[in-house]
C-alpha cells in the first residue's frame, strides 16, 4: 500500500510518497528514510501505486494518530501564510519525537471520568455575558471585559461546562510569566486535569507531555503560550485566548503565523467556541466582532467594593513637579512613602529596560552602537555591561571613546534598572523587585510573583510584564514614569499599543482589594487624546478616535496591510532592488504601495534593510501583488484575527 506523508524537515518537498505493508490510519506519526537520514512524518493520504519506486515507511511511532484538526491546522497555516507544510507540521510535532524515552508515572495518560467541580461563583453580569457568548452564531467570539470584571470566572465556568461534556479545553496566555497565576486558579477547580505547556520546558518534558495528551481518553485543560494551541487533544471542545490583544500571539520567526487566527480556524473546523478575552481588544478585532454580532461586553467590575483609583496626570515639562527627584514626581514619592508606612505596595512602570539607552562621547559625538545591528547599546549598571536589546551582543563598558580616545563618555536616558537603583537610594529600607525581560522567565518569574502576593515586596519596578493581567491585592499605587514613550514610533498601531499598556497597568489597582488607590501618569504630552482616553478608562471613545484615523489613512480594519523587507550587503543594491519591487507592485490593480524607505533596523551585520508597505482592501489582491516578489523578500502580513 502507498501513502502520502508530510515530512518534518525543511528544504524538501511538502508531500512525499512511501510504501507500507498494511493499513495506516491518516494522521499517524511515522518514521521515514529521507536522503541519508531518518525523519518524522505524518501520513495524510492513501494513494494508488505511483509510477516511480518508493521507499518504505520505516516504522509507526505512535499507535494513535494525530487529531484531525491538527493536520487541518498545518494545512491552513501553509496555505494562509504561504509557508511549507513541513514547516507548519514542525510546530505540531515535538522535537526529539524519534527518541525513545522512559515515561514518567506523573504524566501517564489519564482515563478516569470527570468528577464534579467546585462552585464557581458568578454575578449577574457574568451570567449574562456567558449566555450571550453561547448565543453568538460565530464560532469565534470576543469577550470585551474591563479590568477586574471577572473574565477569569467566565473562563472557568465555560471550561467546567466543556469538561462535563467530556471535551478538552485549551487556554492560551500571551507569555510564560502569566501561566503561573492561571494554572493556580484553574488547578483549584480542575485539579489534575490541568497540564502546563510552554517553551521553557525541556525537550524531554515536552515530548512526554505530548505523548500523555495524545493517548489520554479523559478531558484535559491545557494552559500555555501560543505553542499550547497544538496540544494533541483528541476531543477538543473549547479554546480560550486571554489578553487577545497581545502581539506575542504572532510568531515572528518562520513559519510566521497568528495563534489567534489559527485558533479561530480550528474552532471553525471543529464547530466549537473560541473565546477571545481582553480589556483592550485590538481595534481591528473589535470592529469585526461588532460587524459579526459576536462581541460581548462586560463593563462592570466584579467586586461591588471596587473603587475607581484616583488618577493624576503629571506634566514632565513642569520641573516644579519634580523638585525632589528627576524621575519621580513629588506626589508619586509621597504616595510611595505612605504605602511603606501602611504595608501597601507600589508599582513603577516604564517600558524600557536597562539603565541608560544612549551612550555618547561629549568630545567627538561618537555614539556606542552594536556592531551587529548598528543600534544604540544600552548600559546595564548591575553587570556593568553594554547590551544590545535586539541581538543580545554585550561588552564591558569602555573607559574611553573608541573613536577619539577621550574619557568623556556620558550615559543618557533611563530604563528600569536605573529606576530600580534610584528607588534603592531613595528608600534604602524598602524591599524592591524588578520585573522585566532581563529577569529569569517562566517558573522563576512565577516564583517572584508569589513573593509579591505574600507581601514580601514593597515596590515593584518593571516593563509590560507587570501590565498583563496580574492581580496584586496589596497594590495601592501605580506610577507610569513616561507615559508618552512609544507614541511617536513609525507604526500605525503605535497609539493603540500605548493605550493598551496604560489601560492595562491602570487596571492593576482599584480591583476591590483595598479602599483607596492612586495612579500617577507622568508625561511630556499631557494633552494627548490617547492618554486622556486611557485615564478615563474610555475604550469606546478611543475606539472611535482610532477608527476615524484608520479610515482616513487606509489602515486595518479597512485594509489588509503587508510589509515587504529586503536585506542586501550594499545600500545602493538594496535601494535599486526595492525601487524595482515598488514599481512592479504599484501596477497591480487595487493595491497601494508606499515609497521605499529604510527599515526600523536599517543596518545590521547582514547588510542594509529597506522596506515597502503594501495595502489593499481585499486579501486576494494583496496576495496577488506579493506573489510577484521573489524569495529574497521577507513578508509580514497584518491580517485581522477574525477573518
Amino acid at each position: 500500500m502507498f501513502y502520502e506523508v508530510i515530512p518534518v524537515k525543511n528544504g524538501v518537498a511538502d508531500i512525499l510518497t512511501y510504501s507500507f505493508d498494511g493499513e495506516i490510519p491518516l494522521g499517524t506519526i511515522v518514521e521515514v528514510p529521507l536522503l541519508k537520514a531518518r525523519v518524522a512524518a505524518v501520513v495524510v493520504k492513501k494513494v494508488a501505486q505511483p509510477d516511480f519506486v518508493c521507499k518504505a515507511i520505516a516504522k509507526i511511532l505512535y499507535s494513535k494518530p494525530l487529531p484531525k484538526h491538527l493536520v487541518a491546522a498545518a494545512k491552513f497555516i501553509a496555505e494562509y501564510y504561504d509557508t511549507s507544510l513541513s514547516s507548519a507540521m514542525s510546530m505540531i510535532l515535538p522535537n526529539g519525537v524519534l527518541k525513545k524515552r522512559r515515561r514518567a508515572a506523573s504524566i501517564t495518560a489519564k482515563t478516569e471520568q470527570t468528577s464534579n467541580f467546585g462552585e464557581i461563583r458568578l454575578n449577574e453580569a457574568q451570567k449574562n455575558a456567558i449566555l450571550s457568548l453561547q448565543k453568538a452564531q460565530e464560532t469565534t467570539k470576543l469577550l470585551f471585559g474591563v479590568t477586574g470584571s471577572g473574565k477569569t470566572n467566565i473562563y472557568l465556568s465555560e471550561a467546567a461546562r466543556t469538561l462535563k461534556q467530556q471535551k478538552s479545553v485549551i487556554l492560551l496566555v500571551p507569555e510564560i510569566a502569566l501561566t503561573g497565576q492561571l494554572v493556580r486558579v484553574f488547578s483549584e477547580i480542575f485539579d489534575s486535569r490541568v497540564t502546563l505547556v510552554h517553551s521553557g520546558q525541556t525537550e524531554a518534558e515536552r515530548h512526554l507531555i505530548f505523548e500523555k495528551l495524545l493517548y489520554s481518553t479523559a478531558p484535559e485543560v491545557v494552559i500555555g503560550p501560543r505553542s499550547a494551541l497544538f496540544a494533541p487533544l483528541n476531543n477538543l471542545g473549547l479554546i480560550i485566548v486571554d489578553e487577545e490583544h497581545e502581539p506575542t500571539y504572532f510568531q515572528e520567526n518562520s513559519p510566521r503565523y497568528s495563534a489567534i487566527r489559527v485558533a479561530s480556524s480550528i474552532a471553525k473546523e471543529l464547530e466549537i467556541s473560541c473565546i477571545l478575552g481582553s480589556a483592550t481588544p485590538t481595534v481591528t478585532d473589535y470592529y469585526i466582532a461588532q460587524k459579526l454580532d459576536s462581541a460581548v461586553a462586560l463593563k462592570k467590575k466584579a467586586k461591588d467594593a471596587a473603587t475607581r483609583p484616583k488618577i493624576q496626570i503629571v506634566d514632565f515639562k513642569n520641573r516644579d513637579n519634580f523638585s525632589k527627584n528627576r524621575y519621580f514626581s513629588n506626589a508619586l514619592l509621597d504616595s510611595i512613602r505612605t504605602n511603606l508606612a501602611t504595608g501597601r505596595q507600589s508599582l513603577i512602570f516604564h517600558n524600557r529596560r536597562g539603565s541608560a539607552p544612549l551612550t555618547i562621547c561629549e568630545n567627538c559625538g561618537e555614539e556606542l552602537l552594536c556592531p551587529n545591528c548598528f543600534l544604540p547599546l544600552t548600559l546595564h549598571t548591575d553587570t556593568y555591561e553594554m547590551i544590545c536589546h535586539t541581538c543580545g551582543f554585550r561588552e564591558k563598558v569602555p573607559m574611553n571613546c573608541p573613536k577619539c580616545g577621550a574619557a568623556d563618555l556620558i550615559h543618557k536616558g533611563f530604563g528600569t534598572k536605573l529606576l530600580e537603583s534610584e528607588l534603592v537610594r531613595l528608600f534604602p529600607d524598602a524591599r524592591i523587585m524588578r520585573f522585566d525581560a532581563d529577569n529569569k522567565k517562566g517558573e522563576d518569574m512565577a516564583a517572584l510573583y508569589n513573593e509579591v502576593l505574600q507581601g514580601k515586596v514593597d515596590i515593584l519596578v518593571g516593563t509590560q510584564t507587570l501590565a498583563k493581567g496580574l492581580d496584586l491585592p496589596k497594590l495601592a499605587t501605580v506610577g507610569v514614569v513616561q507615559a508618552d514613550a512609544g507614541l511617536s514610533l513609525p507604526d500605525f498601531s503605535a497609539e493603540e499599543r500605548v493605550f493598551q499598556l496604560l489601560a492595562q497597568v491602570i487596571g492593576r489597582v482599584g480591583r476591590g482589594h483595598i479602599d483607596t488607590a492612586e495612579v500617577f501618569i507622568q508625561t511630556f504630552r499631557p494633552e494627548h487624546p490617547v492618554l486622556k482616553f486611557a485615564v478615563d478608562e474610555d475604550y469606546e471613545g478611543f475606539f472611535e478616535y482610532i477608527l476615524k484615523r484608520r479610515r482616513i489613512g487606509g489602515f486595518p480594519p479597512f485594509t489588509f496591510v503587508a510589509k515587504a523587507e529586503i536585506t542586501m550587503k550594499t545600500e545602493s543594491n538594496v535601494i535599486k532592488k526595492i525601487r524595482a519591487a515598488a514599481k512592479t507592485l504599484g501596477n497591480t490593480p487595487g493595491v497601494f504601495v508606499s515609497p521605499p524607505m529604510p527599515a526600523f533596523h536599517e543596518r545590521t551585520a547582514r547588510g542594509y534593510t529597506w522596506q515597502i508597505i503594501v495595502r489593499a482592501k481585499s486579501r486576494k489582491n494583496l496576495l496577488a501583488a506579493l506573489n510577484q516578489l521573489d524569495n529574497s523578500f521577507k513578508i509580514t502580513i497584518d491580517a485581522p484575527s477574525l477573518l
